[in-house]
């Protein structure tokens, strides 16, 4: 009895060394898969980020590829961007965009945003360009490539029509200035001490100040001209314009210089020929380009 004990221990031994092993060599695969898996998705996605990237970079033959150029733009921005009374989407930029389209032989699809979410859009891919008066600045140089640039134009001071106190930039200190959080005429508002209001656009501006709701804004001269001529009885005006001009420059995202030298071709090529002053002359009566 005492040796058959004795075997059956041994026995007992035996089989749980060999599940220990045998749980050991499974543990040990399983942990080889998973790391295969890892390293396989790891690729993966490297793969996917190098698609992205070479997607980008080829944007010019995508877009002549699709046969459209997607376009990021306002809409609401006379008169430069805008819906005329058939509802159609016109102006100044929606015009100089479909040149350039047509000059690199596709259409144009414009894609409608408010302008502080313009920038996202572009960042995200929704749209493959920007034509929407964006101001060519150095901040904005960093993180974008521009074109060459397309209209210049200055900042206008606008008031209310029974405002006596306000005459000149150095006067907004401590006032409501009702502005585009992203709109270098914005930081033109912030740099003369004024408080500034969030708003969605030129319009509601310009509606917040006929209302008394803010005290003044800072905008685009052209566009603050053409307002008033479209709306004669609004009770706003201009009080001072800014010696510092702005310019304009069609914008995309780093890293697709064929896409811009395309469009830098196009521009020179609407200038040359007398394109881009016929449309010039129809939205200002004088060439806006400098």
């Amino acid at each position: 009895m005492q040796i058959l004990r004795v075997l059956l221990t041994v026995l007992v031994l035996i089989l749980a060394l060999a599940g220990c092993a045998s749980s050991e060599s499974n543990g040990s695969a399983q942990d080889e898969q998973t790391s295969a898996k890892k390293q396989a998705n790891n690729s993966q996605s490297k793969g996917e980020k190098r698609d992205s990237k070479q997607s980008d970079a080829n944007l010019l033959e995508k877009i002549k590829a699709e046969g459209k150029i997607r376009i990021g733009t306002e809409g609401t921005y006379r008169p430069y961007t805008f819906h005329d009374n058939a509802g159609k989407l016109t102006g100044f930029d929606v015009e100089i965009s479909e040149e350039i389209a047509k000059r690199l032989g596709v259409s144009a699809e414009f894609m409608e945003t408010q302008w502080d979410g313009m920038f996202a859009g572009l960042d995200a891919k929704r749209f493959d360009i920007i034509v929407n008066q964006v101001g060519i600045r150095p901040d904005r140089e960093k993180k974008y490539d521009f074109s060459h640039p397309y209209s210049v134009s200055a900042g206008s001071l606008v008031v209310h029509k029974d405002n006596e106190t306000v005459k000149s930039f150095n006067d907004v200190k401590g006032l409501k200035a009702g502005q585009s959080l992203t709109s270098n005429w914005t930081d033109i508002a912030r740099e003369h001490g004024a408080e500034i209001v969030a708003t969605d656009g030129f319009n509601q501006a310009i509606e917040l100040l006929a209302n008394k709701r803010i005290d003044v804004t800072i905008n685009d001269g052209l566009s603050i001209l053409d307002y008033l001529q479209q709306h004669p009885d609004a009770p706003v005006k201009i009080v001072a314009k800014h010696e510092e001009q702005s310019k304009s420059g069609v914008t995309f995202r780093k890293g697709n210089r064929d896409l811009v030298e395309a469009v830098n071709k196009a521009l020179d090529e609407m200038k040359a020929d007398g394109t881009y002053q016929k449309i010039s002359e129809k939205w200002f009566g004088t060439d806006v380009s400098n």
